[in-house]
């Protein structure tokens, strides 16, 4: 089942699959005469001599899904994975079509995580669908040709658009993971949906890290158990990893893997009483030609004014876009995005609203799909963007991506930078430009790694109380059936693979209302099991096994409640800022970022100082203070740093260690430049780590092998500060820091301030307090971390929003209800009228999907908990040193604290300021801070 293989027996195949390669030829003769005159028509005559005609991704998948293998196809964007899959369908539904015609029902169903993407593939199909029946028209002139039909049907599709599905139903329809699962407890559309064969899911790596994944496993479950025969499942999917878990993922199970010492139920004439279902992969994630470099405007960015450097960088893309013909400019926000395009105008004539523009979330549908149009057409000079042109849509004419700043993964990398040279053949150039040194040193890895054909790897969430109560819910409003069943059906899915008795249990708990006082927070029961006052008339019993549970809904209007309210897709909403003396409006904060607020926290709002004493609902309460801000005043959207990544910059900086010990800068600085790195970047990053050296030694940077602290004193006449270097990602910053000041508050007994980075993360504390940061990281016991973080977190703002999300998703709190839609500020206050009753419940599940959420996905607690085990083992040491000013590897980290960078210059001069005293200290060498002498 790992990869590249074709299956031993086939006997549709006309070739041997035996063979040790499979030929273009072979895939050709696959077709049908139609579908491959459309081919060579559309992709030029075959020559059988010259392999190419057909892509990596192409050539592996189509005999798969010809021969009815689930197969999951990795390969960048650009390199035809999509047509790939869907080439074998239509082939096979226009052979039907011609020898027996098709039924008016669904046979494929394509799965695309985003309504845009939906679009552009159905756009996509017409070109195909179109020209293969032409051409049959063409051969046949006789007969009367059918045609497949294909649809559209997601969120924004209208009632009319609906109700002609049912009459005309599309052969090929596409969708969302959230009209799936509403399709299936659809009680006139489920039965179209029996006949489905083929599953396609695109982009299957945006979602499978996360609930919107999960959610979809179990409809694709559900939908096995409604269809007549057992449908192909092809997965497409840009660069991830590991590709043996996302396959298993895509396909599930043959059977369910807990058991519970009952046979299941029903088992598929099918069923093979395996465990994971048989599946391929075609590996073709690297078959494109990259050519990536990263650039830095200078190679000293602490000296040079930040002005001198905006200036380069404005003047290098500006060159970048007029030697190119659609140029593709990522920035990591929203805002930075908007910036970069207005920069651009500004500053240079060849920019109006004919020939560029921006595209991001928060615009309009209209205006985003007047950028993708155009982009489609190749009209524009360059577009700039955050995260949303990352996936999908088809832009052939953008030969140059241009990334500003760290993507964060490599993952991430490939995906943004795949978007140029779609047309086969092409190679794909992409630009990193990085402004900070640290963004430096991590993009310098992540290219490298991108080269030598790293991924970083995907987390795929399990066990998630608030999906399968969503789910267990529906299929009990489908229909009654056994309990086995159901439960059967969610463990048939890879996230709930490993859901055994006792959760199970809880869930049961929940959905029937098993706990005292429930009903009187107006939570009611969702369903109903034997012995638990079963409605009159609602089955009959001959229908089933004597002694079988059975389950159904409950409440008459379970299945509007159910249809209104599914989905994995959290609201959010910005919070208003009130003073608490006279409840003066001063501004607001995005919701997210009141998760790294505690009651004394300072912050900056509008210039000025306040205290955040709480909040309610969607109202935040604060006082004026002159204290200094104790976390940082911005709020970034970006990802965060891969832990995988992490772990590799790490092993970088100990192999640049181990150089610049037997070899000084010189040394360091050539083993640079075998990384896709400019002049400037291989300077700057060679100044930084020898600077650091000399200032504070070896020891105070951290490897693979090694977590350095470092303790500031003198510079603050106020607070204590302590820089941990743990360089694994903010999502494990974040989860260590709440840890490790959570044991720190109760050893000093005093407040303990926190600002996370990727890079690591700084503990400030009052003056007279003392702890030994090291020592209490030496001392955590592995077995203890799980829980001391889950203490950590109660009080939290934290726990609160998360509760709020997992209230919404369980069905606990109804965002839609007899036509009254309640706002995300609603819920909010719903839930907090909540949560202090629903935590002294026991183990009530919607509070431990909450706190497994937070731990898991969100604070990375398996990794921590690896880390501080190989910290006990003596895998992994903790040096710790005092120092009188930041060394430049916490320059950064330093900054997050400083209660005068609320502007770029504010930083820039707090930079200057800690780079003067390392200097001071070290002397102006060559490689202190002056130019460097060129290498020998």
């Amino acid at each position: 089942m790992d990869g590249n293989r074709l299956p031993v027996e086939n006997a549709d195949l006309p070739f041997d699959p035996d063979r040790a390669e499979i030929t273009d030829a072979d895939v050709l003769e696959l077709l049908e005469p139609a579908v491959r005159e459309w081919w060579v028509e559309e992709f030029g005559e075959f020559v059988p001599e010259n392999e190419g005609f057909f892509t990596p991704p192409q050539e592996g998948a189509i005999p798969l899904v010809h021969e009815g293998t689930n197969a999951l196809i990795a390969a960048p964007t650009g390199s035809g994975k999509t047509l790939a899959s869907f080439t074998a369908i239509i082939n096979e539904l226009f052979r039907r079509e011609k020898e027996a015609g098709l039924e008016n029902s669904v046979y494929c169903l394509y799965v695309s995580p985003l309504k845009s993407l939906a679009n552009d593939i159905h756009r996509n199909l017409e070109v195909p669908l179109d020209g293969i029946t032409e051409i049959t028209e063409r051969r046949d002139e006789s007969q009367d040709v059918g045609k497949v039909r294909h649809a559209i049907r997601h969120g924004d599709t209208d009632d009319s658009e609906r109700r002609k599905m049912l009459e005309e139903t599309p052969h090929i329809l596409n969708t969302t993971p959230e009209t799936l699962a509403i399709l299936l407890n659809s009680p006139k559309f489920r039965e179209k949906l029996r006949t489905v064969e083929y599953v396609v899911v695109d982009e299957i790596h945006s979602i499978a890290g996360g609930k919107r994944g999960t959610h979809l496993s179990v409809s694709l479950e559900r939908l096995e158990r409604l269809a007549h025969t057992s449908p192909t499942r092809i997965g497409c999917s840009a660069t991830i990893e590991p590709l043996e878990d996302v396959a298993e993922f895509l396909v599930g199970c043959e059977t369910q893997r807990v058991s519970d010492g009952a046979s299941e139920q029903r088992p598929r004439a099918d069923s093979s009483g395996g465990d994971t279902r048989d599946y391929e992969i075609v590996d073709a994630r690297f078959a494109r030609a990259f050519d990536i470099e990263l650039h830095c405007p200078t190679d000293d960015l602490i000296n040079t004014p930040p002005d001198v450097v905006q200036e380069r960088f404005y003047d290098e893309l500006h060159e970048m876009v007029q030697d190119h013909t659609n140029t593709l400019v990522f920035a990591n926000t929203r805002s930075g995005a908007e910036r970069i395009l207005q920069n651009l105008r500004e500053r240079y004539d060849a920019y109006d609203e004919n020939n560029s523009g921006c595209h991001h979330g928060s615009l309009s549908k209209e205006a985003r799909q007047g950028i993708e149009e155009r982009l489609k057409e190749g009209s524009l000079d360059v577009v700039t963007s955050s995260t949303s042109l990352e996936l999908g849509i088809d832009m052939p004419h953008v030969d140059l991506v241009v990334q500003v700043g760290s993507p964060k993964s490599v993952a991430s990398l490939l995906q943004r930078v795949g978007r140029a040279g779609h047309r086969v053949g092409q190679t794909v150039t992409g630009r990193v430009v990085a402004l900070d040194r640290d963004e430096l040193v991590e993009c310098a890895v992540m290219l490298k790694k991108a080269e030598e054909g790293f991924v970083d790897s995907v987390s795929i969430p399990e066990n998630a109380h608030d999906v399968a109560a969503q789910h267990v819910y529906g299929m009990a409003i489908a229909e009654v059936r056994p309990e086995a069943e159901i439960k059967a059906v969610l463990r048939r899915t890879y996230p709930y693979r490993n859901y055994d008795e006792s959760d199970w249990d809880r869930l049961m708990r929940y959905l029937t209302a098993d706990y005292e006082g429930l009903e009187e927070k107006n939570v009611y029961a969702k369903v109903w099991r034997d012995g638990n006052d079963p409605p009159d008339g609602e089955y009959h019993y001959d229908e089933f096994e004597v002694g079988e549970t059975l389950m159904g809904k409950r409440g008459r209007l379970a299945r509007v409640i159910y249809m209104t309210n599914i989905g994995t897709i959290p609201d959010s909403f910005t919070c208003d800022v009130y003073t608490r003396a006279s409840n003066e409006w001063v501004g607001n904060l995005d919701e997210s970022y009141l998760d790294t607020l505690e009651k004394g926290d300072v912050f900056v709002l509008g210039g000025q100082n306040f205290e955040f004493s709480y909040r309610r609902g969607s109202k935040v309460y604060v006082d004026p203070t002159s204290a200094r801000p104790t976390v940082p005043s911005w709020f970034s959207e970006r990802l965060p740093l891969s832990y995988d990544l992490g772990r590799e910059i790490l092993a970088f900086q100990g192999e640049l260690l181990d150089r610049l010990d037997s070899g000084g800068p010189p040394a360091v600085r050539q083993w640079l430049r075998e990384y896709p790195l400019d002049d400037d970047s291989v300077r700057a990053v060679a100044r930084m780590f020898d600077q650091q050296v000399r200032f504070a030694g070896s020891e105070s940077v951290s490897t693979d092998r090694r977590i350095a602290v470092e303790q500031e004193k003198d510079r603050d006449e106020y607070e204590r500060h302590y820089y941990v270097h743990s360089n694994y990602g903010r999502r494990f910053n974040d989860g260590l820091s709440r840890l490790l000041a959570y044991r720190c508050a109760q050893e000093a007994n005093a407040n303990v301030s926190v600002a996370v980075a990727d890079n690591g993360f700084t503990l400030s504390m009052p003056l007279n307090r003392k702890v030994d940061i090291a020592g209490i990281l030496r001392d955590l016991d592995p077995d203890e971390v799980r829980a001391l973080l889950r203490e950590s977190l109660d009080g939290t703002e934290l726990l609160q929003r998360y509760f709020r999300i997992n209230a919404t998703r369980s069905l606990m709190i109804l965002k839609r209800y007899k036509g009254y839609e309640k706002s995300a500020q609603e819920q909010q206050v719903s839930s907090e009228m909540l949560l202090g009753f629903a935590e002294d419940l026991e183990e009530f599940a919607v509070i431990e999907e909450t706190y497994r959420e937070i731990l898991e996905d969100k604070l990375n607690v398996d990794e921590i908990e690896a880390v501080v085990a190989a910290i006990a083992d003596g895998d992994v040491t903790v040096a710790e040193q005092t120092v009188a000013s930041p060394t430049p590897r916490s320059f950064g980290l330093a900054t997050l604290m400083a209660s005068d960078v609320v502007l770029a210059e504010d930083e820039s001069a707090a930079l200057q300021a800690f780079h003067e005293r390392v200097v001071e200290e070290i002397g102006d060498g060559a490689d202190a801070g002056g130019p460097l002498a060129a290498d020998e």
